[in-house]
């Protein structure tokens, strides 16, 4: 299926292989717009409750705007299966202070609520937070899409929060209103980066590079902090015998993941970022009060999973002056379902009024 040569043909995943249409009482849209990928799914809803039904994926950069993807996912279950969708919510990796509008934070294009609602008819369009979105997809999990990388007391607290790195880094804040919880956006990703040592100065002027402002923590932990913690330590340590193919790796950070085990200059490198992460982790999670539970995020977290059991995550994230009892009783798991973004628009779009 083409889109006006906008993109090429859409990644298609069936998450229901046999269902009746009949069934659910509607169909709402559910999305993720991230700086690498979009993906756009389809839920089924009965009973107040959404079942993913396909879902279709991009590559962020290769689209001109939303449209195009949002186009293609509708046809396709317009043709297959004889769908129409009524409502949709999309969650944006950015800043989002509108939910009529809002421009992700690493691509060149925006998107517009009002304008998606007339293009295709919906009743409702919607934009949030991606990590908002993530927070409503939570419930959604099950157990076996969750990793405990430190156990903990969940009934410690009603707090929780979600923090994640892919592109970029992303936060927010789960609160408990008596039934259910409710996620706050944040941008605590572009937050300073506390330096503790002398390795840890050396490492932010060198992801500065002369500029003015300080370093972050979205700097450090994302895929690209990743390439710059490597080669950071590439100059202090030398060259290893896989470094000329790491640098040639066409994505160097998931080069870098795949040799974390054998080459010393990456496990060196994984082992800054966890304790990096684990810091991160702790001030959140300090912050936020959320002893309830802190959920990791990502494709980096669910591809490395193992990191976050680390004694360089532990050690970094016990490591308080006061408060370190919260902190040992706090649960720390790494979801593993990718889904679960798109659990979380679909969820949104089911229930407009929250």
């Amino acid at each position: 299926m083409k889109s006006n040569g906008a993109i090429d043909e859409m990644k298609t995943r069936i998450h229901q292989p046999d269902f009746d249409v009949g069934q659910f009482e509607g169909f709402v849209l559910g999305g993720d717009v991230g700086g690498t990928n979009t993906n756009i799914a389809v839920a089924g809803v009965r009973e107040g409750k959404a079942t993913l039904l396909y879902s279709a994926h991009f590559e962020s950069r290769r689209l001109t705007s939303l449209a195009p993807a949002i186009r293609e996912a509708l046809d396709y279950g317009r043709v297959k299966y004889g769908i129409e969708v009524v409502r949709g919510v999309v969650g944006v990796a950015g800043p989002v202070t509108d939910p009529r509008k809002a421009k992700p934070t690493n691509l060149p294009w925006t998107v517009d609520a009002e304008e998606m609602r007339r293009e295709f008819g919906f009743e409702e369009f919607r934009i949030e937070n991606d990590f908002q979105i993530i927070g409503r997809g939570i419930e959604s999990l099950k157990e076996t899409d969750l990793f405990s990388a430190k156990g903990g007391d969940p009934a410690f607290g009603d707090g929780r929060a979600v923090i994640g790195a892919g592109t970029g880094l992303g936060k927010a804040i789960l609160v408990y209103d008596g039934e259910k919880y409710r996620p706050v956006p944040s941008e605590g990703g572009h937050a300073d980066f506390p330096i503790q040592d002398h390795f840890d100065l050396d490492l932010a002027d060198f992801i500065r590079g002369g500029r003015d402002t300080p370093a972050s923590y979205e700097d450090l932990l994302s895929g690209r902090g990743i390439e710059v913690i490597y080669d950071f330590l590439k100059g202090r340590r030398g060259r290893t015998d896989l470094t000329a193919e790491i640098e040639e790796a066409e994505d160097k950070a998931a080069a870098i993941s795949k040799q974390r085990k054998t080459d010393p200059l990456c496990r060196e490198t994984f082992a800054v970022y966890a304790r990096c992460f684990g810091r991160c982790a702790k001030n959140f999670v300090l912050e936020a009060v959320a002893t309830g539970g802190l959920y990791i995020a990502g494709g980096i977290a669910a591809k490395n999973r193992e990191v976050f059991a680390s004694t360089e995550f532990s050690t970094e994230f016990l490591n308080a002056e006061k408060q370190r009892h919260l902190l040992e009783r706090t649960p720390v798991s790494v979801i593993t379902n990718y889904d679960v973004s798109l659990y979380g628009a679909c969820n949104a779009a089911v229930h407009p009024s929250d």
